[in-house]
């Protein structure tokens, strides 16, 4: 807890946020952070400098935002926060297999290796229930931000202002699939990809056929495997954001329409 503290400030990158979250949640005192990590997708988010000491002259700038968090529960009934996303299937495999050292040597390099040798075999399957419909899928990522890594913009429509996650379903064993969803991600076409389902969601759940074992990564640290839920908590977190933040959030876009199946 917050210990009576007026500010709690956190030096590091995504997976240490976490960290901090889920030891002060859910204290009312500001969370301010200062990017030091491998991504820092939330800093991206955020718009706050990524050089130290850059972000460091923003803190007296930035304001308290209440925000909703995102409330994991896995296999093991052990129950997590994130303020990011949940991923389960595709990148929670590259996460829980990650090379630390390679990761230590290389930054986000050693992502984009795991991801493109996990994309040279069949990915194993998971039921996704979402707004009352099972799909199932190899990759489902749950999001309240558009940056994916600081790279890529997989959902499109996220916002930490709001109270849900967008949910980006990729269907499918075939890794020649999901390199198509890869160059879709990139060019910005995947929402309209048959085979790719975006929603809106507050609660969703996950399951995995007996015998299977599929991970569940939050914020970039692995957090367990399935069966798993995954829910909304609202006025869970108060962040430290630019002034500007909330007038620089794009007007929520309208839902999009699936593919053609």
């Amino acid at each position: 807890m917050d210990k009576g503290a007026d500010l709690i400030l956190v030096a590091g990158g995504d997976g240490t946020i976490n960290e901090v979250i889920n030891g002060v949640t859910p204290s009312r005192v500001p969370v301010g952070i200062v990017p030091a990590g491998t991504a820092n997708v939330l800093a991206c988010e955020l718009g706050i400098a990524t050089r130290f000491n850059k972000a460091v002259h923003m803190i007296p700038r930035c304001v308290p935002e209440r925000l909703a968090l995102g409330r994991l529960r896995n296999a093991e009934g052990e129950e997590r926060y994130f303020l990011l996303m949940a991923g389960v299937g595709l990148d929670a495999e590259i996460v829980y297999n990650i090379n630390a050292t390679l990761k230590a040597w290389t930054g986000k390099i050693a992502y984009w290796v795991g991801g493109f040798s996990h994309l040279l075999r069949y990915l194993s399957q998971f039921d996704t229930t979402v707004n009352g419909r099972v799909v199932r899928c190899g990759f489902a990522l749950s999001s309240r931000v558009r940056n994916y890594g600081g790279d890529l913009a997989i959902a499109r429509g996220a916002n930490l202002l709001e109270d849900d996650f967008e949910a980006v379903l990729f269907e499918g064993r075939n890794p020649i699939r999901y390199m198509v969803y890869f160059l879709g991600v990139v060019a910005g076409l995947h929402p309209r990809m048959r085979g790719i389902r975006v929603e809106r969601a507050r609660r969703m759940e996950f399951s995995a056929p007996e015998g299977s074992r599929i991970y569940i990564q939050v914020d970039g640290e692995f957090a367990g495997h399935l069966p798993a839920s995954i829910e909304i908590v609202p006025d869970a977190l108060s962040l430290l954001v630019p002034a500007d933040f909330r007038k620089r959030m794009p007007a929520r876009e309208a839902a999009y329409e699936y593919a053609p199946r």
